[in-house]
């Protein structure tokens, strides 16, 4: 059964991807993708959600790594860049949130604290 968490968003693709069953989603995350979705009608793709101790290690995740509390995504957008991306993250929440540039896909995670990298 697929489990619908918002408009656009179900459970299974912020499942860890070693198959752990791990799937814990913050409600601010939903809120933050779902607005992304709205701003390019265009579908939001979870490159990584939530991300147990194990898999986190595995990736070479950071050690207190939000996607291990299930408050971070590495997401995509189909036909927009993830330089477009991330700006429109930086001006939307500035001085909030944790925002992550790379070539392909951004980082975006719910903390409490602004970091940027």
């Amino acid at each position: 059964m697929k489990t619908k968490l918002s408009s656009h968003f179900y459970r299974k693709e912020f499942a860890c991807k070693c198959g752990c069953g791990g799937d814990t989603v913050d409600v601010e995350l939903l809120r933050v993708l779902d607005q992304l979705r709205m701003r390019w009608m265009a579908p939001v793709i979870i490159t990584s959600g939530y991300r147990c101790a194990a898999h986190n290690a595995k990736v070479g995740g950071a050690p207190d790594s939000q996607h291990l509390v299930g408050k971070a995504a590495d997401i995509a957008v189909r036909g927009i860049s993830a330089e477009t991306i991330a700006d429109y993250l930086d001006d939307q929440y500035p001085g909030r949130y944790g925002i992550g540039r790379y070539p392909t896909w951004t980082h975006i995670d719910v903390r409490e604290r602004e970091a940027r990298w």
